[in-house]
């Protein structure tokens, strides 16, 4: 008998405990059950750009301290101007050498931020401009103009952009930058042209 009431009582104890996990892990609308750190699972900090009390100026995004630049982020001391382009065509050196793994990287990131538009060839013959999706054509890499440009020209208008084409100094690495200058001085050196006609450096 004493058996018996004990196994009841465990029965009971288990019944009780196991809806009490199974409905504390219940939420929905109507009963949002248990939180484990409450303050921890909703967060009470503002949202980017919603009103904050906390500043005079209301808001909640800061600008950066000044003189600061972001981690790993290289100043770019030139304007986008055809006088600071010029500059830095005379300024700027390729640090890298057309190695293998060099050209490799360079193709990588050509063919994601520019053969869209510029071509696989760099012809100026992007898919988004053949498709019709962009009207006006891109320039060609490969023709007279964009061999008579020194590195650090083509440097510059990848970082600020030129003309309809946006900067893309955000979105690609300076050393990517180089390394994709150098793959499109290989596009141009594939091409047949009298001798004398290579492309700056």
């Amino acid at each position: 008998m004493y058996n018996s009431l004990r196994m009841k009582i465990y029965g009971t104890a288990f019944l009780v405990l196991f809806s009490l996990v199974q409905f504390s892990c219940n939420r929905d609308r109507n009963h949002p059950g248990w939180d484990y750190f409450p303050d921890m699972f909703y967060s009470t900090a503002y949202e980017t750009f919603s009103e904050n009390p906390n500043f005079t100026d209301g808001m909640t995004m800061r600008e950066p301290v000044p003189g600061t630049v972001p981690r790993d982020f290289v100043p770019f001391g030139y304007t986008a101007d055809a006088e600071s382009r010029a500059r830095a065509g005379n300024e700027l050196a390729n640090p890298f050498s057309p190695a293998a793994a060099v050209l490799d990287r360079g193709r990588e990131v050509y063919t994601i931020f520019c053969a869209g538009c510029h071509g696989i060839r760099g012809n100026g013959d992007g898919e988004l401009f053949t498709a019709g999706l962009y009207s006006l054509q891109p320039k060609s890499l490969t023709d007279s103009i964009a061999l008579s440009l020194k590195d650090g020209e083509i440097f510059h208008t990848i970082t600020l952009g030129l003309g309809f084409m946006g900067a893309h100094g955000s979105q690609v690495l300076p050393d990517d930058r180089w390394k994709m200058i150098l793959y499109i001085r290989e596009l141009q050196d594939r091409l047949p042209g009298p001798a004398g006609s290579g492309p700056q450096r």
